[in-house]
């Protein structure tokens, strides 16, 4: 369990900062684990709806990335 969240973070870190750099995103590293984490939700949503499922890391940074590249890009049109 202990091992799974630890994993889960590094990934969404990974996931944030390959985000940020996609979105040209200015934040901090805090702020990158953040989306990183929410994105892999959102993105799994998202996929699973599209009738999509990630497998593997590489299937779940994947995913991560694409829901914070999607949170970044609402919260630009929210808070412009």
């Amino acid at each position: 369990m202990l091992i799974s969240l630890i994993i889960g973070i590094i990934l969404g870190g990974i996931s944030g900062c390959i985000a940020g750099a996609i979105m040209k995103s200015e934040g901090g590293t805090v702020r990158n684990i953040i989306l990183g984490i929410i994105g892999g939700f959102v993105g799994s949503i998202l996929f699973r709806l599209c009738g999509f499922k990630a497998v593997g890391i590489i299937g779940d940074i994947i995913t991560s990335v694409v829901g914070a590249c999607l949170i970044i890009f609402i919260g630009r049109k929210i808070f412009k």
